[in-house]
């Protein structure tokens, strides 16, 4: 049985190809200079880098627009979201995206989750044993008091709700972060657990990377400052980790069919409106 239905199919591909043809308008009518005059460009205020004016002068602007369109791809994590919604929810009882959650909590409780992340950078500093996530989760939980109590909300990349009533968060963020990024994202997480008042497995929250830049097996990761400054075993997840939680084991190979039917299909109109379509 197919992880994604024909009707999601059809839905991820129309979502997909929108998105080219956004990023392909935005980029067909972006103005490159062209290097006339050498001496003109030289003695005029600019901001622009004495590397790039090198650039312009000995590289067409036509691969000068293409080289700033693929910059320009990095958009494509926003479609990972909106993918994994559209799959989640043929699988899940709900799915969201951008999902607030919000409550009040004791300032103990606040408190307790920026020890825990202090504690863990420590550690991680000092390349000692850190803290395991669930032990950090549970510190949190039982900091949770009924009196000072603060309001606080924060945001999930995806919400899934399965139909066991289990409850998933997940940041879903670049797979080479840096040391800030990774405490923040630890930061965000324990929030999670924190407003929702539940530990594993009924909530369950991840940093998410939606594919493994290094090959396609965990132990492939390499980026040493993920798993120095995450809970690298616990909390994150990559690539075929994800998608199955997502909708099952085939959910990532048919959505790598779809991007890549969506990339035959459009490729030739990328390259005929970004280089020669002018």
């Amino acid at each position: 049985m197919s992880a994604i239905s024909s009707t999601t199919r059809v839905i991820i591909k129309a979502y997909l190809e929108v998105f080219i043809e956004n990023l392909v308008n935005e980029y067909r009518g972006r103005l490159i200079p062209k290097l006339d005059i050498p001496a003109a460009y030289l003695s005029s205020p600019s901001s622009t880098e004495q590397s790039e004016l090198l650039q312009a002068a000995i590289v067409p602007s036509e691969l000068l627009r293409i080289n700033e369109f693929e910059i320009g791809f990095s958009r494509l994590s926003t479609t990972y979201e909106e993918c994994a919604k559209l799959i989640a929810l043929e699988h899940h009882k709900e799915a969201h995206r951008s999902y607030e959650i919000s409550g009040e909590v004791s300032i103990e409780a606040v408190n307790e989750i920026e020890r825990q992340i202090a504690l863990f950078e420590q550690s991680a500093d000092k390349n000692v044993t850190k803290p395991g996530f669930e032990k950090m989760i549970e510190a949190v939980l039982e900091a949770q008091k009924t009196n000072h109590l603060v309001r606080r909300s924060v945001k999930a990349d995806l919400y899934v709700l399965s139909h066991d009533g289990r409850k998933f968060f997940f940041e879903i963020k670049g797979s080479k972060p840096n040391k800030g990024q990774c405490l923040e994202v630890i930061q965000r997480l324990l929030r999670y657990h924190l407003l929702c008042g539940q530990s594993r497995p009924d909530a369950q929250s991840y940093y998410a990377m939606a594919y493994n830049p290094y090959g396609p097996n965990r132990s492939d990761y390499k980026w040493s400052v993920a798993r120095k400054y995450t809970p690298f075993e616990q909390a994150v997840i990559m690539g075929h980790e994800f998608w199955n939680i997502i909708g099952g084991e085939t959910a990532y190979e048919e959505l790598l069919d779809i991007y890549q039917e969506v990339g035959r299909e459009k490729g030739k109109h990328m390259l005929d409106a970004l280089a020669f379509g002018f």
